[in-house]
């Protein structure tokens, strides 16, 4: 298994998250919830959701096949 990333900065890591859903055979649906879930305008959002739950969590779906997608605080 490989080692997660680390950011210092929220809008980095979100940046480089939705760039890696992308590379995903994902659905239109899927990677526009994705766009609309990570990207930009919701790194206030996400930010207060880690702050307050210390994560964000949700599934892909590359054919029907279930992958956790997760953010995390870095300790």
């Amino acid at each position: 298994m490989t080692e997660p990333a680390r950011f210092s900065r929220l809008p980095d890591a979100l940046a480089a998250l939705l760039g890696s859903l992308r590379a995903l055979p994902l659905s239109m649906d899927q990677q526009d919830y994705f766009i609309e879930l990570f990207g930009p305008s919701a790194v206030q959002r996400i930010g207060h959701r880690l702050a307050t739950f210390g994560e964000v969590r949700t599934l892909a779906f590359v054919g029907l096949t279930p992958h956790l997608v997760r953010l995390y605080l870095a300790e």
